[in-house]
């Protein structure tokens, strides 16, 4: 059979890529902060203006050199087209259904919403500060957790002062609201008082 006939296999044709951001819940909103939000569209532009068509340039030149079959620059640049395109439909649609909320907007509020960087202590007696941002811009390195998750949930619309429980793998646990803070308008945060 001819090759022209033969479809490569592609891990991942369902758009979402291995390893990628978490699918986002059905029938909830993608809230995102105007930094995330700035962050995922300037990923797409780059990707649109600056690697696809180096990508495309190097895969065509590779086209010219004869057999593609055994062309490693043809490959692997084909390999990587794929790759940015599956990227740029998730960022695509990311970004159109992308609800940017600017926590700056609570700033001096005690109560915990979207883009909160919230202190608590556990039952361990541990201070802990986490920042609940969109599921798209999170990074649990940075002590960021998306607002979908449950240590969000349990902490969203509680206070300052406020006792909340959260169910974890371990069992029910009782975790006090220590403090909560938001960015400045000018987008700075605050420093601890």
């Amino acid at each position: 059979m001819s090759k022209a006939f033969t479809r490569e296999p592609d891990a991942g044709d369902d758009d979402e890529e291995a390893g990628a951001l978490p699918a986002l819940p059905a029938g909830l909103r993608n809230y995102m902060t105007p930094a995330g939000h700035r962050a995922l569209r300037a990923e797409l532009m780059n990707l649109l203006d600056v690697e696809r068509p180096r990508v495309v340039e190097v895969v065509s030149w590779a086209a010219k050199n004869g057999d593609r079959s055994e062309n490693g620059d043809y490959l692997y640049g084909k390999k990587r087209l794929r790759e940015i395109d599956r990227r740029i439909r998730f960022l695509t649609r990311r970004l159109d259904i992308a609800e940017v909320a600017d926590p700056s907007s609570h700033h001096g509020s005690d109560q915990v919403f979207f883009g909160a960087t919230v202190t608590y202590l556990n039952r361990h007696g541990e201070e802990r500060t986490i920042t609940i941002k969109g599921i798209d811009e999170a990074d649990a390195l940075q002590g960021e957790v998306s607002w979908v998750s449950p240590i969000a949930r349990a902490l969203l619309k509680s206070r300052e002062g406020d006792e909340v429980q959260l169910m974890t793998p371990g069992g029910l646990e009782h975790l006090e609201v220590l403090e909560v803070r938001y960015p400045t308008p000018d987008g700075g945060v605050p420093l601890r008082t």
